[in-house]
């Protein structure tokens, strides 16, 4: 097969093609072999003397470990012809079908991409499963393939519960910690849980990315859960090859920094050789599943043909140290015990390795001619399901009338039934509504449970509804999310709180290229429900500076599928919350409810003592329509088209108050038009707004080069009203400083009614 890659230097002098090495350094092994065997092992006896395994066990996992092989090597030959587009394989790592063989296909696994062998195992549990087939459509990108619909080759199956992964790079560990967790607290709490109550979850990663910071934060958080003798049953898989792309892992590093780290009990397993690392790993299996604690299981393993198809290893490593890694290859290891053991001779071992060969290139042919991804509106469909009727219903049912008189108390402590309050009160009551409503939500965060939050937005609520449910984490916000995503795959409601916004930006790829990704790269077959709450925003005054006044949500704006809401005052919040909920629960979204912290206590509009800005709470049952923001029309009612300001947040009540004195100064009818809904922004509603104004201001507290602004310009140009008079009012772009010097750096009522003058 390899003689159809270009190489004009011959692989035995030069080395440039390693993949066809390793092809050939197997069947000569096989070959050459002139050892003696016994007589064939009954499918029940151990294959080695001492070993483990089984030879039946045996034969199928060196079936599994051939799969995956054959994969990688087709995967090489074809990458040249456009046929296949992912050329990182798993070969030197199949020994992690040990893995997959003894745990249980409902024991949810977050994968390293280095897993054809586990893959091709675990498609053992099931039966009527091709995982050759279902392999060769992911490589070819095919519309037809099984885990992505044709977005990215991943590791994924939903009937197998592996959860797809892309290029992982430790980001996955903080959810895999997140689903032990849940899976011990769905079985505490009655939650029905979709996979078995003694199940663990596993998570595979290699030696290289153990270094990386989220994966610390999941390793620290897991020995913080054993210290405090919290069941967390996650299998940890270092699959340790020594070498990360070209960077060497220094020898013993995994073991000196795993084998003695408390919290993580820790065993080590020969990856290389099927008998001996079996009983290895079933140790490690059986120890996580009956003690529930966090395990690391430090897996031996190789890397050999280079990290990818474009990974020339020869350009800078010694052929002398390319032929002594080679020469590890555990195939050549199984392939010696099929021989030794006396259950497969030299023909029979040669046999099937080529018959998996032809079995993976005919896969690979079929799945060149399967249809691809040629359209954009299937490209997208996953990414962002919206069933607005399901989802207009959901926001709108009560809940359980009994539960909320026990959450509130009585029928006149019910919020609908007291006066009007501030932003801070009703989000707390939106919240009780929630926890009534869906016995299956979890709000989790630094300091929501006894002390209520830093502005006491959760107050009450683990009185309400115990400690299982509302409960502080450690102070770790990647892990928080981590959580999150953890209890939404076992079908619970998570409402994760990130204390500040500037708290969230170490944290961010945990929504971006985990949590808002998952609906995207499985086709739509699994999702990660939640809604983030996030306090944030400037205008605190006598507190703050730049981590307790940020304004930066560019970072929100720029992930694909997530929802943004923003609400300014109470009733738009309680309104909001229960749409966002029931996006979540009906299309499995992610969406953050972005909580401006100035007008949480906000009572009054324009006058102290007015009361202009509390609100009564909405009755159950009304809900906030996605995309749909509140107008406020002057005060004769009339259409207010001399000018017309966007806005959100604090710039709402701040707007109001300068459009009035402009208003005066001009004669002018002006409205104001909160949008509410940050991401997406609902181009059709902001130009339906717009059309017949005269003049535009757009106030966003974002910077000048990455706020919201920018969007709703684009909109109005793009809608045909680009010649409308328009002036932008934004903050400067420059962290926020302390003390009165912020008000320097963000836009003022005084700012707006310049903007206005200009537009005279």
């Amino acid at each position: 097969m390899f003689a159809d890659v270009p190489n004009p230097i011959p692989a035995r002098m030069r080395g440039l093609n390693r993949a066809e090495i390793c092809d050939v350094n197997f069947s000569e092994f096989v070959q050459a072999w002139d050892g003696r065997a016994d007589a064939r092992p009954a499918p029940g006896e151990a294959i080695l003397d001492g070993s483990a395994l089984d030879a039946q066990g045996f034969r199928e996992l060196f079936e599994s470990q051939l799969i995956s092989r054959h994969l990688d090597l087709m995967a090489r030959v074809l990458r040249v012809r456009n046929k296949v587009f992912y050329t990182i394989g798993s070969s030197g790592h199949e020994g992690n079908a040990m893995v997959a063989r003894l745990t249980r296909h409902t024991d949810p696994a977050f994968l390293h991409y280095r897993s054809g062998g586990f893959m091709a195992e675990r498609f053992r549990k099931l039966p009527g499963m091709d995982p050759v087939m279902d392999s060769a459509l992911s490589f070819a990108a095919s519309s037809e393939d099984p885990a992505s619909g044709g977005r990215h080759k991943v590791w994924g199956s939903k009937p197998l519960w592996v959860l797809p992964q892309t290029s992982t790079i430790a980001s996955h560990l903080p959810k895999a910690l997140g689903t032990a967790v849940a899976i011990e607290a769905g079985r505490r709490l009655g939650h029905p849980l979709p996979i078995p109550d003694d199940s663990i979850a596993i998570c595979s990663f290699g030696d290289a990315s153990s270094n990386h910071a989220t994966a610390q934060t999941a390793f620290n958080a897991a020995a913080w859960t054993a210290y405090q003798k919290l069941p967390a049953p996650v299998l940890f898989v270092c699959e340790d090859n020594g070498i990360g792309i070209s960077v060497k892992t220094p020898g013993g590093w995994i073991a000196q920094n795993f084998a003695q780290r408390p919290g993580l009990d820790y065993f080590h397993a020969d990856g290389l050789d099927l008998a001996e690392g079996y009983g290895q790993v079933q140790a490690a299996v059986e120890h996580c599943r009956r003690t529930r604690r966090p395990t690391f299981l430090h897996l031996k393993t190789t890397r050999i043909m280079g990290h990818a198809g474009t990974d020339f290893e020869i350009e800078w490593r010694s052929i002398e140290e390319l032929c002594a890694v080679e020469a590890t290859d555990p195939l050549l290891r199984s392939a010696a015990i099929a021989m030794e053991s006396g259950l497969m001779s030299k023909d029979e071992v040669l046999a099937l390795y080529e018959e998996t060969r032809k079995r993976c290139f005919a896969a690979a042919e079929e799945a060149d001619r399967r249809p691809k991804l040629d359209r954009l509106d299937d490209v997208v469909a996953p990414l962002a399901p919206y069933s607005p009727d399901k989802v207009r219903a959901e926001a709108g049912r009560s809940g359980c009338d009994e539960a909320r008189l026990q959450a509130f108390g009585s029928a006149e402590k019910l919020p609908e039934n007291q006066p009007p309050r501030h932003l801070a009160i009703q989000i707390n009551n939106a919240l009780h509504d929630t926890f009534a409503k869906y016995p299956d939500t979890l709000l989790f965060g630094e300091d929501v449970a006894q002390k209520g939050g830093v502005y006491t937005v959760t107050k009450g609520l683990q009185k309400a509804f115990g400690a299982r449910r509302v409960f502080n984490t450690l102070l770790d916000e990647t892990m928080i999310l981590g959580m999150a995503q953890g209890f939404a795959n076992v079908g619970m409601l998570p409402i994760p709180e990130i204390q500040y916004l500037a708290y969230l930006h170490n944290a961010a790829d945990q929504i971006r290229g985990e949590a808002a990704s998952l609906q995207f790269f499985s086709n739509n077959q699994y999702a990660n429900p939640m809604v983030v709450r996030i306090a944030g925003l400037g205008y605190q005054r006598g507190f703050g500076g730049h981590f307790h006044n940020d304004n930066s949500i560019t970072a929100l704006r720029d992930i694909p599928g997530l929802v943004v809401g923003c609400p300014s005052r109470g009733d738009d919040a309680a309104t909001m919350l229960r749409t966002l909920t029931a996006l979540a629960r009906v299309d499995g979204r992610v969406s953050v409810f972005l909580e401006p912290i100035a007008l949480y206590m906000t009572k009054d509009l324009y006058e102290p003592g007015d009361g202009g800005w509390l609100t009564k709470y909405p009755a159950p049952g009304e809900a906030m329509p996605l995309g749909e923001g509140r107008v406020y029309a002057p005060e004769d009612g009339s259409e207010g088209s001399d000018l017309v300001v966007f806005t959100y947040g604090n710039g709402v009540p701040m707007s109001l108050r300068a459009v009035r004195q402009a208003g005066t100064k001009h004669g002018w009818k002006a409205k104001v038009v909160d949008l509410r809904w940050l991401v997406p922004l609902n181009a059709g509603y902001i130009v339906a707004q717009a059309r017949g104004a005269k003049r535009i201001i757009v106030v966003d507290e974002g910077r000048q080069s990455a706020g919201i602004g920018e969007g709703v310009i684009t909109a109005l140009v793009e809608g045909g009203l680009g010649a409308t008079p328009l002036e932008r009012v934004v903050g400067v772009d420059t962290y926020t400083p302390l003390a009165g010097a912020a008000f320097l750096v963000i836009p003022g009522e005084e700012d707006i009614v310049a903007a206005a003058d200009r537009l005279k």
